[in-house]
């Protein structure tokens, strides 16, 4: 069987030329077509067709991926069982309904190159009731040193091809049920996380040990392909008595740095970068920033020093660096790191306390997450921290003084102007209570009232009546156009997750377990979950949400009730759209990678994606 992520293995498609193309090949910069900027392709992952079968009361959609690496022109026939099912390639969209067939058609797609018809896809994977499931297996529960019984619960999810065979595979976090805020004292069960297949098979389990306190701002698990060598690997902050996947213990298996009140304010602090096929451990460092002094980020019990976060950006603009970070209510620290020939190197550090930050305005700006772009538009990604900025290069780029908040937006907001605009939310009293600003340079273009903490903002395009994203927060007035105006004063039901779920451009909104079409009179069910449950308290968040499989719609991922199955929705809508799929756009791979970092927030492309788009861009990107 020829794959078809192995036959254009290389190729550079989109904006670089083919002389860029060959230049990437030979591991230089391809310098752009009239432009003094690099046109660098970046490394993304070689993926199948992922070819999903959705099966409704009407028969079966069938759907698949547009390659990044396949070409501009690329076709597609539709077969099952070896007959093919449609009358004219198809070539204004990448799905096909095929009416009243059963739930166990067994779907295989052939990509159609300069006439020629290529070999067959990946066979389809079959979502027979709406979903498919992974099975699980849920850690055992225990008690902690007070006496308190837990168990377990699947909590945050990502995904990256673990073992290198074109099929995105699950990394799952298991949180114990006495999880804690880090405001909360008190002991908590082991952080567990696991690797596994698309059907179920579990590659490996990690115990973070009784040194790695649960709660959502402790474990930040980045999964991606550092090193290029076509498998994902995973990188968690660890501690003496982490345990890796082939049993192999970090540091003292005995050591108990953890205090009368639960918290670990002591004892070593580790990264450390796992096979993601074994789930061993590969290499061990100390992690950056470290500790020092518990009170020098803004408490002496142990709530603001462990404010973690993480994420993966293309720093160099071609190849993927992991940026752990420490602190967002004071003292931000933030690192970069490069995974290459089997070691860490790292490639630089920003600490407001540093003489050159120091006095900037730098500290006191992070969010609970943080969003990786290439806002100044250089080809190299920056760390977006909140109300502040950080360069390809590690130097302050930007902070607008703003302070701290609890969600944020960065992506094409507003199509009308040029770049990239951030949208974020704040909460104290003193500053406006959302705004919206050019993530070249941290201007605002506008804001709302302060008005205490406003916790809940979300922007996207979610109606078609006004051009561009929408945005709205809990705290202040109606639905605002990418300029600030209000153009609409019934605000969506919830603001939280976004998905792009029917045939249109325009996203959904996703809370909780469902997923509903924004209307200025009231909201239109388009999906609830069956025995599923959301994650994160009030946050009400998926394990995971995103261009999964299929098309570029995007696919929701909730745990079972009973925590026994990872159950993935995939769209039942046909669409006319045509566009690559979502996980070569590396903003938006890099934003599904950070997801699961502390409060999570929906992924944004580069581009804008929504009502009265132009022609989706091509990606300039290369699988090695």
């Amino acid at each position: 069987m020829q794959h078809p992520h192995r036959q254009h293995r290389g190729r550079v498609i989109g904006s670089a030329t083919a002389a860029a193309a060959a230049l990437v090949a030979a591991g230089l910069t391809a310098l752009g077509t009239g432009s003094a900027e690099a046109a660098t392709a970046r490394q993304v992952e070689a993926l199948d067709r992922g070819v999903v079968s959705v099966h409704t009361d009407s028969g079966n959609l069938v759907s698949w991926r547009w390659l990044g690496t396949d070409p501009n022109d690329v076709s597609f026939n539709v077969y099952r069982a070896g007959t093919k099912v449609n009358p004219s390639p198809v070539t204004g969209s990448t799905n096909y309904f095929h009416s009243g067939a059963p739930a166990q058609a067994d779907y295989t797609v052939r990509a159609i190159v300069n006439g020629v018809e290529q070999g067959d896809s990946v066979h389809a994977v079959q979502f027979r009731s709406g979903y498919k499931d992974v099975p699980l297996t849920p850690p055992a529960g225990g008690t902690t040193p007070d006496g308190v019984a837990y168990t377990y619960e699947a909590n945050d999810a990502s995904v990256g091809d673990l073992d290198g065979d074109g099929q995105l595979d699950f990394v799952l976090k298991w949180q114990p049920t006495n999880a804690k805020d880090n405001s909360q004292s008190g002991y908590t069960g082991n952080t567990i996380v696991d690797g596994i297949k698309l059907d179920g098979t579990r590659l490996w389990r990690v115990d973070l040990g009784r040194n790695i306190r649960s709660g959502a701002h402790y474990t930040q698990f980045q999964v991606y392909d550092y090193d290029g060598d076509g498998r994902a690997e995973v990188a968690m902050k660890t501690a003496d008595g982490t345990t890796d996947g082939r049993g192999t213990v970090i540091g003292s298996s005995s050591a108990d740095h953890r205090n009368s009140s639960g918290y670990v304010l002591s004892g070593p602090e580790y990264l450390t970068m796992f096979n993601g096929l074994t789930g061993a451990a590969m290499g061990t460092v100390d992690y950056v920033p470290a500790r020092g002094t518990v009170s020098s980020w803004g408490d002496s019990y142990g709530n603001r020093v462990d404010r973690f976060l993480a994420g993966t950006a293309y720093l160099d603009g071609s190849r993927p660096s992991l940026i752990t970070a420490r602190g967002y209510y004071t003292r931000t620290v933030i690192a970069a790191w490069d995974w290459r020939g089997g070691a860490f190197t790292r490639r630089w550090t920003f600490d407001t306390n540093s003489s050159t930050n120091s006095g900037k305005g730098y500290d006191g700006q992070g969010n609970h997450q943080l969003s990786v772009a290439d806002v100044d538009g250089d080809g190299k990604d920056e760390i977006v921290y909140g109300s502040m900025a950080v360069d390809d290069n590690g130097s302050g780029l930007w902070t607008t003084r703003n302070g701290h908040g609890d969600a944020m937006h960065v992506g094409d907001l507003d199509p009308s102007r040029a770049g990239l605009e951030e949208f974020k939310v704040d909460e104290d009293s003193s500053k406006p209570s959302s705004w919206m600003a050019d993530a070249r340079t941290g201007a605002v273009l506008w804001s709302t009232a302060a008005d205490g903490d406003n916790g809940r903002g979300v922007s996207g395009d979610v109606w078609a009546g006004s051009a561009g994203a929408e945005s709205w927060s809990s705290r202040a007035d109606g639905v605002r156009n990418p300029k600030g105006t209000v153009v609409a004063n019934r605000k969506p039901g919830s603001a939280n997750f976004l998905s792009w779920w029917d045939g249109d451009p325009v996203r959904e909104l996703l809370d909780g377990t469902h997923v509903d079409k924004y209307g200025t009179s009231a909201d239109t069910r388009l999906l609830t979950g069956a025995g599923v449950h959301s994650n994160n308290g009030t946050k009400a968040t998926p394990s995971l949400s995103g261009d999964l499989f299929g098309d570029w719609r995007e696919e929701v991922v909730w745990p079972t009730t009973d925590n026994t199955a990872l159950r993935i929705y995939s769209t039942p809508y046909e669409t006319t759209t045509k566009i690559t799929t979502l996980l070569h756009d590396t903003q938006y791979r890099t934003a599904l990678a950070w997801q699961n970092t502390a409060y999570n927030q929906p992924p944004h492309p580069s581009f804008f994606l929504g009502d009265g788009m132009p022609t989706a861009p091509r990606p300039a990107v290369y699988a090695p």
